[in-house]
């Protein structure tokens, strides 16, 4: 055969050589893409990486990668890599989100917290429970330090009133409102501990919900009422009949729908 035939058929071989460019498929150079900006020397770079990994639902090797990141030096992005695997949704993660629950930076714990919620593991009632309350439930896996910081007002504000919480806004209270009708940072993250209470079985969190209904600030009871009323326990009805005088509409509109659906007479 010609020389011509033989340098054709040597350049089309190229793309099949293992490892060359040419072989990668946008896949593989995609993932590569995400690996290299995880291991970046840019705390910044690192955190968007880890961020976009959970856009990979049920993605294992994100899940690897992105367990990885929960290592990270930076507690951002140590936050963004509980986040992602939250989002990714496999639940050979909860260990290591389990883990996380005992960092010493509140915005990696709430971030575990969400993923777990997420993922149904029922920990994560712990951390909602303790920031609504002040208090630890009895066997929770929250250090002492853990539960300190849960109760600083500063450690709170920290986070600010969705990171890693997921907070989602409820009955009356649209996104701007939420924003607009709290000057602190600290209310608004209780609120959202409250939500997630909502679906918490366990009998001591039907309590704080109770409680929480009468808190001073009035996002908190609005919530309070809001959880009670998806929780659909008739026997919190008591906690819920006197707002129906209460001063802030939100909270006198989430009772009355409260009432009229727990079936309050």
């Amino acid at each position: 055969m010609s020389d011509k035939f033989w340098l054709l058929f040597s350049v089309s071989c190229v793309g099949l050589l293992p490892g060359s460019a040419w072989a990668q498929s946008p896949g593989e150079r995609g993932f590569g893409i995400l690996q290299q900006g995880v291991q970046d020397a840019k705390e910044e770079t690192r955190e968007k990486a880890v961020h976009a990994l959970g856009l990979l639902v049920k993605d294992e090797r994100a899940l690897k990668l992105a367990e990885s990141a929960l290592a990270d030096r930076s507690a951002e992005v140590r936050a963004a890599a509980a986040t992602a695997l939250g989002q990714i949704g496999l639940p050979a993660s909860i260990p290591r989100l389990q883990e996380a629950l005992r960092d010493e930076q509140t915005e990696v714990v709430f971030s575990a917290a969400s993923a777990l919620y997420a993922l149904g593991d029922p920990l994560a009632n712990g951390v909602y429970y303790a920031v609504l309350t002040g208090q630890r439930k009895t066997g929770e896996p929250l250090l002492e330090s853990q539960l300190e910081m849960l109760k600083d007002p500063q450690a709170l504000a920290r986070i600010g009133f969705e990171a890693g919480i997921g907070f989602v806004p409820f009955g009356g209270v649209s996104r701007k409102v939420f924003k607009m009708a709290t000057e602190d940072k600290v209310s608004p993250v209780r609120a959202a501990a409250a939500q997630k209470l909502a679906t918490d079985p366990d009998p001591r969190s039907a309590r704080a919900l109770a409680d929480a209904a009468s808190d001073k600030e009035w996002l908190v009871r609005a919530s309070a009422v809001s959880a009670i009323t998806k929780r659909g326990d008739p026997e919190l009805l008591s906690a819920v009949i006197p707002l129906l005088d209460d001063e802030e509409d939100t909270v006198r509109f989430n009772a009355a729908a409260a009432v009229v659906k727990l079936g309050g007479r």
